[in-house]
């Protein structure tokens, strides 16, 4: 088994620890009392800054955290001075049990307004030839709901703002955890109301 973890993380680029430790969801709701500040008892933030995480992908909630402790703790990672505090005392254990929690709870329903439907819908699914920018669709799936096993996180039911600020970070580069640069090189085609007309749509799309 640990040889196909090993095999699946250099095809999909998504970390061998990340399927070599299981989490147990029992215990990772036992741990996440801290958690609950910013994403509540489920998962499902009410914040629009803070993302949803219940329903998200197990590996792909694994490797943020894991990214969060590393790059606090001066190593490469995600840069987050809260998540970052947040992530620093938690075992590699812990960090497997909050993230098979997180991904056992289901996302609460989203929507996107009807004046970015159209637009929305086009980028996301049609991306844009002419400037380069790759369908969304490709990695994020028709529904927004990732791809786990190569390590694409889900999209929809996701927060407006909160997808609007990954996006303009990949863009400005301050996210760099992304898997070979992929998300940088699409966000640095996309303008402003680009990321306006996604972050939108994708807050009701399922």
């Amino acid at each position: 088994m640990k040889k196909i973890a090993i095999a699946l993380s250099l095809v999909f680029g998504v970390s061998a620890q990340a399927y070599a430790l299981e989490g147990n969801a029992e215990a990772g709701k036992a741990k996440s009392a801290t958690c609950v500040a910013c994403h509540s008892v489920d998962g499902n933030s009410v914040i629009p800054a803070n993302p949803k995480i219940a329903g998200q992908s197990e590996a792909y909630l694994l490797k943020q955290l894991q990214d969060f402790k590393s790059a606090f703790t001066g190593g490469n990672g995600r840069k987050s001075a809260v998540m970052g505090a947040m992530t620093a005392a938690l075992s590699e254990q812990d960090m497997a049990d909050l993230a098979a929690y997180f991904a056992s709870q289901e996302t609460s329903p989203g929507t996107t307004p009807e004046d970015v439907i159209e637009a929305g819908s086009k980028l996301y699914r049609g991306g844009d030839e002419s400037r380069g920018i790759t369908a969304c669709t490709a990695c994020h799936g028709p529904q927004g709901e990732g791809m786990s096993l190569a390590g694409y996180p889900k999209l929809g039911y996701q927060h407006a703002d909160y997808i609007s600020t990954q996006l303009k970070a990949f863009r400005d580069g301050t996210r760099n955890n992304d898997m070979n640069g992929m998300m940088r090189d699409i966000a640095a085609k996309l303008s402003d109301k680009d990321i306006e007309i996604l972050s939108k749509y994708l807050g009701g799309l399922h």
